[in-house]
């Protein structure tokens, strides 16, 4: 930790804390500038560019920092490295946009600086100095850009070519403000593209990048922008559900080692003026998140941000994640842009606004749900498209994702502790390999119940149906099998300190219970005769806890149809479950719509 937590609370602390993060880079810069290296793993493109996202992406930071009065020692350091990693005969060099490339995903952040603090990164340099710069950035438009949020980094790298008055592609511009337009849905909403995800990129890209565009094109395109202040309102009073009374936040999807920039969306609201909850509640909303980060170990010894999510862990990362990918957290300073007068910073922070128990988010395929005191949050989820993204199916295919409890990824696709299967229903028919929900052919949201059908083998279907009734939650699977299976389904995994087993893990019957130091977690089997199992996962396969157990029904299923149940409960204080849990779980008939599991079907055999 190189914060400290309990001092996040005021304008002054973040510019402090910005300093801190980034002046923890300055020894890794290379002897030209353009260069940071901050590790040796490999990532799905070159060095060069993998080295300038080291070099770029805190300026997400140094430029609100600057913009907004803050001081920072390094900018001499920024200036030459802009200047020689442009230099097609400098060593350094950064090298051309070739097709689709990394180097435009990092251009976005030198653009947003130019457009910020002209006065640090651009009228210092000489003319022949910035003509190569211009150059180099121009060249994300001679290439096609991603149909995702990557269109937005052509719109911020020309804003910041016109706001220096150098050569820039207004046309080009507006093309990818009209794609990024076709990626709106309801309620404030987008797609990131046509993958039709709905995950932390709309927040920390899509609304990001829109308030942005929306500040400093307002005057010049005042109707766009307006959408784009009119969807982050809107947005707003669903994202809220997805954070914790603590600052957490749920855990989803992909590139989650970007981590504190979950608190993005909440300071570009104020660097946009877009006031779209009452200013106390944006600003705990924002500086509670990035508190509860500064409380995890996330950072090397050397203070530099680590590749993981909960802690150092590269198993969970992406492709194309390098050393310098952490970086993107940064965009959580971006209200230091704001004055200190704003009534962001004004404001005294408050907790979060009052929060309904269970709340349906369909362009998400979501159901979120929350204990009383908002110290929980879950959400039940139908399934998006996974593509081929690593771990896609774990990302954003289970069941249920926690604040608390996060959510495991495999080891291996063997054996149940490799497997890690918590919030999932995992199959295989040899017992030893295992499937999961994966790519999900259709998929509704009906109030606050979700179903989905996919289907493992290509003889086997299963629909599944999840719903809220907190602090539990349901699921039934309708399993139509031509082969004989082996399941086993998990409810949320808890820690195992030490990797010792827990004292009062309890399976049995159709239950099984694990009371781990994160709180315990259980599950019980409602209509079956499922046995219950607790299985010590492999170690730093959950995102958020390194040692883990997972309380588990396992069953054989016979060729034919099966009807499978279950309810599951967890919970950070022991209390709070022990008095759920002695309660027992709600009814089936708490899921409105339920087809009749009378007949035709077969329970599920306990396995032995």
């Amino acid at each position: 930790m190189t914060t400290r937590p309990e001092g996040l609370r005021s304008r002054s602390d973040l510019q402090t804390a910005v300093r801190t993060w980034c002046s923890a880079l300055l020894p890794k810069f290379s002897p030209g500038s353009a260069r940071v290296r901050l590790g040796h793993t490999g990532a799905s493109f070159d060095d060069a560019a993998a080295e300038l996202e080291g070099f770029a992406r805190p300026l997400w930071a140094l430029a609100p920092l600057a913009a907004g009065g803050g001081a920072f020692d390094g900018w001499d350091r920024y200036r030459e490295g802009l200047v020689n990693g442009t230099n097609p005969t400098h060593p350094e060099y950064w090298g051309p946009v070739t097709g689709t490339d990394q180097r435009m995903v990092e251009m976005a952040a030198i653009g947003f600086g130019l457009t910020m603090v002209p006065h640090e990164l651009w009228n210092p340099l000489s003319g022949a100095e910035r003509d190569r710069v211009a150059d180099w950035l121009l060249r994300i438009n001679d290439h096609p850009v991603v149909h995702n949020n990557w269109q937005f980094f052509r719109v911020l790298v020309n804003l910041g070519l016109a706001r220096v008055g150098a050569r820039h592609d207004t046309a080009k511009m507006h093309e990818a403000l009209d794609i990024i337009e076709t990626f709106a849905v309801d309620a404030g909403w987008y797609h990131d593209g046509p993958s039709g995800h709905g995950d932390w990129y709309i927040p920390w890209a899509m609304h990001f990048y829109g308030l942005i565009y929306a500040r400093i094109a307002g005057d010049d395109d005042p109707a766009r922008a307006g959408r784009f202040r009119d969807r982050a309102v809107a947005f707003a009073a669903d994202h809220a559900h997805w954070f914790a009374a603590d600052g957490s936040a749920l855990p989803y999807g992909r590139s989650l080692t970007y981590r504190f920039a979950q608190s993005g969306f909440w300071g570009a609201l104020a660097f946009a003026d877009v006031e779209a909850l009452p200013w106390g509640v944006v600003k705990g909303l924002a500086l509670r998140n990035v508190r509860w980060w500064m409380r995890r170990p996330i950072f090397a010894p050397d203070g530099t941000l680590t590749l993981g999510y909960g802690y150092p862990n590269l198993h969970m990362t992406e492709r194309y994640n390098s050393p310098g990918s952490p970086y993107w957290a940064l965009k959580a300073a971006i209200p230091l842009a704001a004055p200190a007068g704003h009534p962001f910073w004004a404001a005294e922070e408050q907790p979060l606004p009052e929060l309904a128990e269970v709340h349906p988010l369909p362009p998400a395929g979501m159901v979120v749900y929350r204990s009383p005191d908002s110290s929980h949050v879950v959400a039940l989820v139908n399934g998006q498209t996974t593509g081929s993204l690593k771990h896609a199916a774990e990302k954003y295919a289970k069941f249920a994702y926690s604040t608390r409890f996060g959510f495991s990824v495999p080891a291996a696709n063997h054996e149940l502790a490799a497997t890690a299967a918590d919030s999932m229903l995992a199959i295989s028919d040899d017992g030893k390999h295992y499937r999961v929900r994966e790519d999900v052919h259709d998929a509704s949201v009906a109030g606050s119940v979700l179903r989905s059908r996919w289907t493992p083998y290509e003889d086997v279907e299963i629909e599944t149906w999840l719903t809220a009734v907190p602090p539990w939650h349901l699921r039934v699977h309708h399993v139509r099998t031509g082969r004989r299976l082996s399941t086993a389904e998990g409810g949320f995994a808890t820690s195992r300190p030490d990797g010792t087993p827990a004292e009062l893990d309890d399976a049995g019957p159709r239950h099984a219970v694990v009371r781990g130091a994160a709180g315990p977690s259980g599950i019980v089997d409602l209509t079956g005769t499922r046995a219950g199992q607790v299985i010590s996962a492999e170690p730093n396969t959950n995102l958020l806890l390194p040692r883990t157990a997972i309380p588990t029904l396992v069953a054989d299923l016979d060729p034919g149809e099966h009807w499978l149940s279950c309810a599951v409960l967890a919970d950070p204080l022991p209390d709070p479950f022990e008095i759920a849990w002695a309660a027992g779980p709600p009814e089936l008939t708490m899921i409105p719509g339920l087809p009749d599991q009378s007949s035709p079907g077969h329970r599920a055999t306990s396995k032995s």
